[in-house]
């Protein structure tokens, strides 16, 4: 894929959009999944930190870098709620894969699109483990730019088709309901999230609001309930009542900064949570044989997952022709002799005016 290694292949919000109708929307999530969880499995070779965040009163921007000793990544990404009042997106991402032998980038890529195919692909990963094993239907709590995505997530990892949707803005939810026909799924509209919980065993919370909500109140959460909560990811940001949490076994991706940025910074420090790697390499349990038990999925997107998306971004890409490759990096005759380079490119004019 990458004939000179000087020339770094970007992929394009264009080339994205191309390649993942090419794929299939479905198949791509699935694709994506298999390499999500096959790192949460490795968890241990990852350096692990918390991203780096820069908050202000108007949103935040981050950083979120890892490497497994191999391959380094990160990505870009802000938060800014208002945006979407001003006719630009909430969350816009780019991200970078290198070789660590050599520093060098392999690839550049948009993330705004594929931070929305991965975090759905992460959502349905764990509620594989997670999600009560007869779950049929859903409920989407807040209908923005996630939600299709994470119907079409869950309909192709756990099989479920029908969905209960609600916002606070009906055209959100008309929008999502237009989006998803013929896509082999049941959409039911609600005018409430009470009425959009009930008869769901999954319920996905998805709302961007960078404040302390209650989405979901303690008596709307029954006994088997399974929670995705999307939405809160950022300190002084929830979705859901204090009491719920107390009520259900909470997994995390990373404790540390889900500490800071999930539901859980409602709670002490030292309220116990499950890592989700630990479940997947039997380290722990997830979803009992107990028809009472809620579970929580307190999701705030980790660094290890945009990298898992990059890594499938990668190796998907091979043989499309859907990137551009960006003369991005100098290549002088001689490496120490970076002044010469810049002297040998000027015309021969142009070299006399500057002399």
């Amino acid at each position: 894929m990458i004939p000179n290694l000087n020339l770094v292949p970007f992929v394009s919000v264009d080339n994205m959009m191309k390649l993942v109708l090419r794929v299939g929307v479905e198949n791509f999530i699935a694709g994506l999944a298999e390499y999500v969880e096959a790192d949460f499995r490795r968890w241990a070779c990852f350096d692990k930190t918390p991203r780096v965040a820069s908050h202000s009163a108007e949103g935040v921007i981050e950083l979120m870098p890892t490497s497994d000793g191999r391959t380094y990544g990160f990505k870009y990404v802000n938060g800014h709620p208002k945006n979407a009042r001003e006719g630009r997106q909430t969350v816009t991402a780019f991200g970078v894969l290198s070789d660590v032998g050599t520093g060098y980038p392999v690839l550049m890529s948009e993330m705004t699109i594929l931070t929305a195919l991965r975090t759905a692909a992460t959502s349905a990963v764990a509620a594989r483990h997670l999600a009560p094993r007869d779950a049929g239907c859903m409920a989407i709590i807040g209908n923005g730019a996630q939600a299709e995505f994470q119907a079409l997530a869950f309909k192709a990892l756990l099989g479920i088709r029908r969905f209960r949707l609600h916002d606070i803005d009906p055209a959100a939810t008309a929008k999502c309901v237009r989006n998803l026909a013929g896509q082999g799924v049941e959409t039911v509209p609600c005018r409430s999230a009470e009425e959009a919980v009930a008869g769901a065993q999954i319920v996905t919370t998805a709302t961007a609001d960078k404040q302390r909500a209650t989405i979901l109140t303690d008596n709307m959460v029954g006994a088997g309930l399974h929670i995705n909560a999307v939405g809160g990811d950022c300190p002084g940001k929830t979705e859901l009542h204090r009491d719920i949490l107390l009520r259900s076994d909470i997994f995390v991706e990373y404790a540390p900064q889900t500490r800071i940025e999930g539901e859980i910074q409602q709670l002490p420090a030292d309220h116990q949570v499950t890592e989700l790697w630990q479940v997947m390499t039997g380290a722990a349990a997830g979803r009992r044989r107990d028809a009472q038990q809620i579970t929580l999925f307190d999701s705030v997107g980790f660094a290890t997952e945009d990298f898992s998306a990059l890594r499938y971004l990668r190796d998907v890409l091979a043989g499309t022709g859907l990137y551009q490759d960006l003369d991005m990096l100098a290549d002088p005759d001689e490496p120490r002799d970076l002044f010469g380079m810049i002297l040998r490119s000027a015309r021969p004019a142009e070299l006399g005016a500057a002399m």
